[in-house]
Parts: C-alpha cells; sequence; structure tokens
C-alpha cells in the first residue's frame, strides 16, 4: 500500500492485477486500484475534480483529468473517509499513476490540491 498526506487529506492506494480481464497477447493489462481518501483536517471537504498521470513501460503517457471519482463528488466530514474502487489498461506489464484530487472547503468554498501518490502497476511475474 502506498500513502501520503497532503492538506490534511491522506491517500492511500491498494493496486490488483486483474488477470481475468487482461489480454497479455494483445498487450492489454487491466489493473484495479482501490483508493481511500481520509480527512484529518477540521473543514468538511469536498472532491471536485482529478487529473491522473498514467505511465507505462512503452514510453506511452496519457493524462485523464474528469469531474469527482466514479461519478461521485463526495463530501468528507472531518475524521472521516471515503473510499472507492477503479481500474487502469495499460500495453505493458510495468506502468505506474499519480496526480491530483481538486477539492474545497464546503463551507468557505475555499479551493485547494491533494497530491495521489505515485503507485506501481505490475504484473505479479515481473517481480519475480
Amino acid at each position: 500500500m502506498v500513502t501520503a498526506t497532503s492538506q490534511d487529506v491522506k491517500i492511500s492506494v491498494e493496486t490488483i492485477y486483474q488477470d481475468d480481464y487482461s489480454n497479455p497477447a494483445n498487450d492489454q493489462f487491466m489493473f484495479a486500484y482501490r483508493i481511500e481518501i481520509e480527512n484529518l483536517s477540521d473543514y468538511t471537504i469536498q472532491l471536485k475534480r482529478r487529473k491522473w498521470f498514467i505511465f507505462d513501460a512503452n514510453g506511452h503517457n496519457r493524462v485523464v483529468e474528469g469531474e469527482g471519482v466514479i461519478g461521485l463528488q463526495p463530501i468528507i466530514e472531518p475524521g472521516n473517509s471515503h473510499a472507492y474502487v477503479s481500474g487502469c489498461q495499460l500495453g505493458s506489464e510495468i506502468g505506474s499513476m499519480k496526480g491530483h484530487y481538486y477539492m474545497s472547503r464546503v463551507l468557505v468554498d475555499a479551493e485547494f490540491t491533494v497530491d495521489i501518490p505515485e503507485f506501481q502497476l505490475i504484473v505479479p511475474y515481473k517481480l519475480n
């Protein structure tokens, strides 16, 4: 698990290779990731947008941006957390992701950015 805290928001990421949804013969490697966003601040916050930087071992880099996460813009009270699962397909057996969440403090509508720590996406047999 990869964990980082910025702006009093803790981000934890776990990844798993999705063998059943991958097709190595066609260079399609599917990964799932679970992210937990924990509000360590004294303010109620809302996740508004996300921006991902996705890299694979073939040198293909892409940027994915959009509102919320999996169709939600969760509001997270102080001391609470929000978790979700999503996925990423790579064209190689090794890659990584990192990014940012664009958040706001609900009562004062003050916007801020939270870093999503870089995490590795690696097919298990490459670790041996």
